[in-house]
């Protein structure tokens, strides 16, 4: 069995303010902190900057053996290991773009059990040369960690298919080690609605987790939602924002790559001293980015969702959605990014005006995300024909190239079984609705739209009660207007 090292609190406390200073826990990490180093299961959400990082790590540290850290970006792993590197602590992480020394180095690390920590993305865990060394006898693996575990209901039916695979992780490692062994699981993520927290919960296999669940509000965050008119009035709305705010610390989101490249080089052209921030970018300028602006040589950065995650950066003054996300979680994860320091913060969104008349963009938008899930989900139910009903995924994978989102898609409509991690039984009919997330597209729009409270909308989203059925915040713009 896997025992904690540390048998008392006077341990744990002194272990946190040894690694990172503090004195003690905020609430709830000490709760987080005793269910996880007990190894059972459990699914945490807690606000953006609430310390989750911590509740995992700590754990981590304090046992024999080795923790494996889910992630879904390289910037977010990087951060997160180069902070436990400079505390002195048995972190490594794998992925695509480290070089094959780094990559060997890690890999021996692994082997000789020197790592507490090891981050990586679900695609590097599932890889043969990774899967191997994982299913060693000899290595003790105490718990899996998802972070950001939102990523698997945003991502995992078709842009990450591999996360609909983790669910058959834990039980696959334990036929390889010896009996009486225990791996927990434990899912991090800031936002999750009811639905969301379900499947997270289904999709892992989580057994009698314990549900940590901290309201999302925050006082000092102001949402406002503007509507621009044209697209050069939103250009102009964005300019108002930003000079009226000069040299303070801020995000501009906006949806793709291309958008992120074209505003960055308008703002340059004006005057400002900006850049852009996108997944395309390689590993040394998405680092020089972030150091640039976390340094304040950059005051604010043009960014798609791939920036943030795990980027702690105490005084944004603001962040200005160019674009509106397609849903409700993105948008919490993101303006959680303000005002960390709890100091207030601006938090603004521009729309166009509903008709879609005079700025067709945000329409058009919605409707390629709308087309491209119905699309999605006609190519898999058209392969399921032709893919073998049980078979080995890389195998299929390479006879049949878009098989990997395919029966992503057929696991999430109940219409498939992962056997382990790497093979798969189909059924012949959906058990489930198709997966779709277009409701969860309708709740953003309806967000963007309201009249009431906006905060009152986002509790009630997420599952939380507000003190009263007519609660309002006092400080988004439908209250104080």
């Amino acid at each position: 069995m896997n025992l904690p090292t540390a048998q008392s609190w006077h341990d744990i406390r002194t272990a946190l303010k040894a690694i990172w200073g503090y004195d003690d826990f905020r609430p709830p990490q000490k709760e987080i902190v005793n269910c996880l180093i007990s190894q059972k299961d459990a699914l945490i959400i807690m606000p953006t900057g609430g310390g989750k990082s911590i509740c995992f790590q700590l754990p981590a540290l304090l046992q024999t053996g080795l923790t494996l850290i889910v992630s879904p970006l390289v910037a977010l792993m990087e951060n997160q290991v180069e902070e436990l590197l400079q505390r002195k602590q048995k972190a490594a992480l794998l992925h695509s773009e480290l070089t094959t020394f780094q990559r060997n180095a890690t890999l021996q690390a692994l082997e000789k059990q020197q790592l507490r920590l090891l981050y990586l993305s679900p695609e590097t865990l599932l890889s043969p040369a990774v899967w191997k060394r994982l299913c060693d006898p000899q290595l003790q693996i105490n718990g899996l960690i998802l972070d950001e575990a939102h990523c698997l209901v945003q991502w995992g039916d078709t842009f990450r298919p591999a996360y609909r695979r983790l669910g058959t992780v834990r039980e696959a490692l334990l036929k390889s080690k010896s009996p009486g062994t225990k791996i927990s699981i434990a899912a991090f993520t800031a936002t999750a609605d009811p639905l969301a927290q379900q499947t997270i919960s289904t999709v892992l296999k989580l057994q009698q987790p314990e549900t940590f669940r901290i309201n999302p509000y925050r006082e000092n965050l102001n949402p406002t939602v503007r509507i621009a008119w044209t697209p050069q009035g939103r250009k102009q709305q964005l300019l108002n924002f930003i000079q009226t705010r000069p040299n303070q610390a801020g995000l501009i989101y906006v949806r793709t790559r291309r958008d992120s490249e074209n505003l960055t080089q308008w703002l340059t052209e004006k005057g400002y001293n900006t850049a852009s921030y996108h997944a395309g970018l390689s590993a040394g300028e998405r680092r020089n980015v972030e150091a640039s602006w976390l340094g304040g040589k950059i005051p604010f950065v043009v960014c798609t969702c791939a920036f943030g995650m795990g980027i702690n950066k105490s005084d944004v003054r603001w962040v200005i959605h160019f674009h509106a996300p397609y849903l409700l979680s993105e948008y919490v994860q993101e303006i959680g990014r303000a005002g960390r320091d709890g100091k207030p913060a601006d938090v603004l969104t521009l729309v166009s005006e509903p008709t879609g008349l005079l700025d067709t963009e945000d329409k058009q938008r919605q409707q390629f995300f709308q087309e491209q899930w119905r699309s999605q989900q006609q190519k898999a139910q058209q392969l399921v024909k032709n893919l073998p009903p049980r078979g080995e995924i890389n195998a299929v994978v390479k006879e049949f190239p878009n098989a990997a989102v395919a029966l992503s898609l057929l696991h999430s409509n109940g219409q498939l079984e992962w056997l382990d991690p790497f093979h798969y039984s189909i059924s012949s009919q959906p058990k489930n609705a198709p997966a779709t997330q277009l409701p969860a597209a309708k709740q953003m729009r309806e967000y963007l739209t309201t009249k009431k409270c906006r905060w009152q909308f986002l509790l009630n989203a997420f599952g939380f009660a507000t003190p009263t059925v007519n609660w309002r915040c006092g400080h988004c713009d439908n209250c104080r207007h």
